[in-house]
């Protein structure tokens, strides 16, 4: 006869851990944890002035340019940030980048996306209202702030244009007609904020200190902002779809616990970066977003057999089923978690950048996840059935109204007259 086939278990069977009589405690934290995401929020924005906003949007969220620089030898953040800042390059963010000792690479946040500044504008708006015998117009600058565009009354030599923007401090890569020659408009194509960073570091740190830049990205302001609203709308909807998901797959009661659990997950993550001040981009948000998905799956397992359990033992009290189905299910929702924790732990610590900050997202929703999935959604479907019950038996209870039999015509008495 074979022998029975065992397999690896983190919790033994018959383990019976009473998860549901300190769901008060455990809810009690959870409530906390929030208090503490909602207070954060506010004391990062007007209490911490060297955070100065809410989250540490990334350049995705606020607009701005993001630059990688690699020296050629040790710099300090400090002297970076006056080289950039006596370029008119005011209020950059320099932080260190990579795991290595050297002080070698930096990443400098920006909060212009072009070197054409409002202030500059003016300035070349006023040292271009005349060049030779034609007048300025119009001044536009394009949307990605790389290029301006200049309409004067009489046509310009494309070099004279050149000169008059190179009087006022600003270096042009190419000057040409925009349109047909009549129109006398003309496209400017300013040089990159990289090439712009590379000068105020040379001439304030040496000529050559500049290894490489390998890195450039930019938003606009608008873009940002638009991206901060489809990244919201794209939570809500993934959390109105999956509610709309578990109440086809369960019923009423089962629902609400669930969307509480996903919002309980996405705040606190939230509020871990509100806390730390750790980069929010939207590589952080596609982790929210896994996060979601991961917690629902995990308490839909539980959920599962939890409803198998109920229609199995109809004499037993709810509570006691839920609780039982939780354990009889911790071992699988360890192991699955563990794994997906020690994953992103690793990519959190050997990671760089971004990657970083996801792998920093994904262990708390992992953890968080798991937590919620046994102490804030069953907790709430435990109440919402014994609301159920009470009303069932409110029902029950409540006395039939009596009901007049109606009299037929011919039965009625006569009338005395």
């Amino acid at each position: 006869m074979a022998a029975q086939q065992r397999f690896f278990e983190v919790i033994r069977s018959g383990t019976n851990i009473d998860f549901i009589g300190s769901r008060k405690t455990w809810m009690g934290v959870s409530l906390v944890l929030i208090l503490v995401t909602f207070a954060m929020l506010p004391i990062n924005a007007y209490v911490l002035k060297d955070r100065g906003s809410m989250l540490n949007w990334g350049v995705d969220f606020k607009g701005g340019t993001e630059l990688i620089v690699e020296f050629n030898k040790p710099v300090s953040t400090a002297d970076i940030r006056a080289a950039v800042t006596a370029a008119g390059l005011e209020n950059a963010d320099v932080v260190r980048y990579g795991t290595g000792g050297a002080n070698t690479s930096y990443m400098i946040r920006l909060g212009a996306v072009s070197i054409m500044s409002d202030a500059q504008a003016k300035r070349v708006e006023s040292g271009l209202a005349r060049v030779g015998e034609a007048t300025l117009r119009k001044l536009e600058t394009s949307e990605g702030g790389d290029k301006i565009y200049l309409r004067f009354d009489k046509a310009v030599e494309p070099a004279a244009i050149s000169a008059a923007l190179k009087g006022v401090g600003t270096d042009a890569l190419q000057v040409q007609f925009f349109g047909s020659q009549q129109d006398t408009t003309y496209e400017v194509t300013l040089i990159g904020m990289d090439t712009e960073v590379r000068k105020a570091l040379d001439a304030k740190l040496g000529a050559g200190v500049v290894k490489d830049i390998p890195q450039v990205s930019s938003v606009g302001p608008k873009a940002g902002k638009q991206l901060q609203y489809d990244g919201l709308r794209a939570i809500m909807g993934a959390i109105v779809l999956i509610f709309i998901y578990i109440a086809f797959r369960f019923d009423f009661r089962y629902g609400p616990g669930t969307i509480v659990a996903l919002l309980h997950d996405s705040i606190i993550t939230v509020g871990a970066f509100a806390v730390t001040y750790k980069e929010f981009s939207l590589t952080t948000l596609a982790a929210i977003l896994t996060i979601i998905g991961y917690s629902m799956n995990d308490t839909i397992v539980v959920f599962d057999r939890i409803r198998e359990n109920a229609g199995k033992y109809r004499d037993r009290k709810f509570d006691k089923i839920v609780n039982g189905s939780i354990n009889e299910t911790l071992s699988r929702t360890i192991l699955t978690s563990g794994t997906t924790f020690f994953v992103t732990l690793a990519m959190n610590v050997f990671g760089t950048g971004v990657i970083r900050d996801f792998g920093f997202a994904m262990n708390v929703g992992v953890v968080v996840g798991t937590y919620s999935s046994i102490f804030v959604a069953s907790p709430v479907l435990l109440w919402l059935n014994d609301k159920y019950i009470a009303m069932q038996k409110r029902q029950a209870a409540r006395p039939e109204r009596s009901v007049r039999k109606p009299v037929r015509r011919d039965e009625e008495e006569p009338v005395e007259t």
